[in-house]
């Protein structure tokens, strides 16, 4: 039975041979293991899953009850991964939790205790649990990190790591979820001293480097290649540079600081040498890597005059994508635009996709040509995002709001859902659903 590392020294093998090399008869590439599915692209290719939706309510094939968070969540080997929160601080409790992927039935759940100092404290932890090589890697909104043996649940090491790293907490606490590479978890921690990104070992949870003397982001950290060399691209509140993954060797830094506060939230997006990073305050920022060796410049840089006057794209929640020669993303209200991807210039705006609203988010996962989007309304469109506008296929709903993620406007759905093998996994603050696309 062949067995894949998912995160290698050569993300195009990887890309490759997770599309190809089978476990147990299911390929790789229907899991989604991590953050934004195996390349953290929130990309899929799978053509059986049609353009049409049904009308109404998406049947689904179960639902079972957890309680608030931000985390989406995570598929790896037949199971579901989340976090959410149970209980008000001061008896608050954050868990982690195992779900059976093809009826919902609890596995296992891991509680600890959290007192929050963060804003929006009652939504509970953020960062989705990462899946490698029968390990579930999981990050709790005030940085409690626990590592597990991802069958049983359980617990193989743990860290606070407010305390081991004196976290500057950011406002809205801890949200990029574990990147691991090799034997490595590389974590956004926002720690003093030098430790804004962190490497633990796999095995153990120790320390074995710490990099860059900056505030901290909410941006999840990417591996791109330059060279012969693999590099982490990390979007922290003062830059966006590319690391060493071995070594936390700074190889690259391109300043974006910001001029209220660090609110970076989208993972970086990168299409063949271009790597671009867009915030709700701060307007966007495309850069242009070296393929040869790590190096890299600004492309361009577009920034309005404030969060309603943008320029370009302020994207809050909402991850924008590169397709050919455009960007797509919602700008800070919600607007859905295309961009020229040469210049940042605007081709369209579209307000047909999710309704106006401060933080109006779309969640958007591309399959072959098409785009399959969460609104934050639980609306679930298949589209088609061009030059000349967006073609809806269908939209049906999937999941409805919920309050606690944002106590306003009847509630809404922040959290990013996964697709893995034909199913849709989508959570709320009351429960986590799937259902069927195929």
């Amino acid at each position: 039975m062949n067995r894949i590392k998912l995160f290698s020294r050569s993300s195009i093998a990887v890309f490759t041979l997770s599309i190809v090399m089978t476990n147990a008869g299911k390929t790789i590439a229907d899991d989604w293991p991590q953050w934004r599915g195996v390349n953290r692209d929130a990309k899929i290719d799978d053509p059986a899953i049609g353009r049409q939706l049904p009308d109404g309510q998406i049947p689904r094939s179960w639902s079972t009850p957890v309680g608030p968070g931000y985390s989406g969540p995570t598929i790896a080997n037949g199971r579901v991964y989340l976090t959410d929160r149970q209980g008000e601080s001061p008896d608050a409790m954050e868990r982690v939790l195992c779900f059976d992927a093809k009826t919902g039935k609890p596995i296992w759940e891991h509680r600890d205790p959290v007192e929050y100092s963060i804003g929006y404290q009652a939504s509970g932890p953020r960062a989705s649990v990462t899946i490698h090589e029968g390990r579930a890697i999981a990050v709790g909104a005030m940085g409690r990190m626990n590592c597990f043996d991802a069958e049983s649940g359980s617990l193989v090491w743990t860290r606070d790591l407010q305390a081991d790293f004196q976290i500057e907490m950011p406002i809205w606490g801890i949200t990029a979820a574990p990147l691991v590479y090799d034997d490595l978890i590389i974590q956004m921690t926002s720690g003093k001293s030098g430790a804004c990104v962190v490497a633990l070992d796999l095995a153990s949870g120790q320390e074995r480097w710490r990099a860059l003397n900056e505030r901290g982001g909410y941006s999840a950290p990417i591996i791109i290649r330059q060279g012969d060399q693999d590099v982490v691209a990390c979007w922290t509140g003062d830059s966006v540079s590319g690391l060493d993954p071995l070594t936390g060797k700074v190889f690259w830094a391109i300043e974006m600081k910001p001029r209220n506060m660090p609110i970076g939230v989208p993972t970086p997006v990168v299409q063949d040498d271009l790597l671009f990073v867009s915030s709700f305050y701060d307007g966007s920022l495309l850069i242009r890597f070296d393929r040869q060796q790590p190096t890299a410049k600004t492309e361009w840089r577009r920034i309005g005059i404030d969060e309603r006057n943008t320029d370009a794209l302020h994207a809050m929640i909402s991850n924008p994508i590169i397709k050919g020669e455009h960007i797509y993303g919602a700008d800070s209200y919600g607007e859905l635009r295309c961009l020229d991807l040469k210049n940042g210039d605007r081709v369209w705006e579209d307000l047909s996709v999710v309704p106006q609203a401060r933080w109006a988010t779309i969640h958007t996962i591309r399959n072959g040509d098409d785009e399959i989007i969460l609104n934050d309304q639980g609306e679930l469109l298949i589209v088609t995002l061009t030059p000349q506008g967006v073609e809806t296929h269908s939209r049906s709903q999937l999941i409805a709001p919920t309050l606690q993620q944002l106590k306003r406007r009847d509630g809404v759905v922040w959290s990013h859902p996964a697709i893995a093998d034909g199913v849709i996994y989508a959570r709320n603050d009351d429960e986590l659903i799937a259902a069927p696309l195929r």
